[in-house]
């Protein structure tokens, strides 16, 4: 049996106490390779998506009480030096934005079935690289490329239903309700084409064969996006029809 020592503290010249480094471990709960443990990569992306989202749920929260505020706001007519409402209602293009919701909530859908195919093959991994242990092919539905067709489809609509709006005399400085249904709908066109840049960002990961638990890291955070997306869309669809 060798013998053991044990290192302990020494003092230096200055008199500050020198602890012996440490051996073993200093990976921080990481595996050897120094890569983060899966469960954890995926709390962190999961954490850090909810503290993105509180910022653009209290954005919406302040055009929503912007909205509600400015209905019952009068205004100083300068020609008649009177206070008058100036709150018109809008001829929405309801068929069009039904549409448009119904192709949103579909979206949502296919983005939950790539979430669920790419966390069942995080699943079956380990099993696979168990030599001779052979699962079989299978074949996997292109959900995310349709979740993006969707999504462009979505975007196209919309680009459909400001069209129908200027059609019916209704632009952006016509009046303040024209004004808020521009700046609501185009605000989460503009969240939701992020949601559509980080959804390539996910496909381009699963074209290069990225190891899978990266692919679901990346595939999950983004269809939590995505589904949060859909919601703040019935959201501001709601506002706009019982809110005028």
């Amino acid at each position: 049996m060798s013998p053991t020592s044990t290192r302990e503290p020494r003092i230096n010249h200055g008199g500050a106490i020198i602890l012996p480094p440490a051996i073993g471990g200093g990976d921080e709960g990481r595996g050897g390779k120094g890569s983060p443990d899966f469960s954890d990569r995926l709390r962190r992306a999961r954490l850090g998506l909810a503290v993105g989202l509180t910022p653009i749920i209290m954005l919406f929260v302040s055009l929503t009480s912007a909205y509600v505020v400015r209905q019952g706001l009068p205004t100083l007519d300068e020609s008649t030096n009177r206070y008058i409402h100036d709150w018109l209602p809008v001829n929405l293009p309801w068929l069009i934005l039904l549409l448009n919701t119904c192709v949103l909530l579909v979206s949502s859908f296919t983005m939950e079935m790539a979430r669920r195919a790419v966390a069942r093959e995080a699943a079956l991994a380990p099993v696979r690289s168990i030599p001779g242990v052979s699962l079989g092919t299978e074949k996997s539905f292109p959900w995310l490329g349709l979740t993006i067709a969707l999504g462009l489809m979505f975007l196209f609509g919309q680009w459909m239903a400001w069209r129908e709006l200027e059609y019916r005399g209704f632009f952006l400085a016509t009046s303040p309700s024209s004004s808020f249904v521009y700046l609501l709908t185009g605000m989460h066109a503009l969240h939701l084409l992020g949601g559509l840049i980080a959804m390539l960002y996910a496909g381009t990961v699963t074209l290069l064969n990225r190891p899978v638990d990266s692919r679901r890291v990346v595939i999950d955070v983004t269809s939590w996006y995505w589904h949060f997306m859909a919601l703040l869309w019935i959201y501001i669809f709601t506002l706009l029809e019982f809110a005028r």
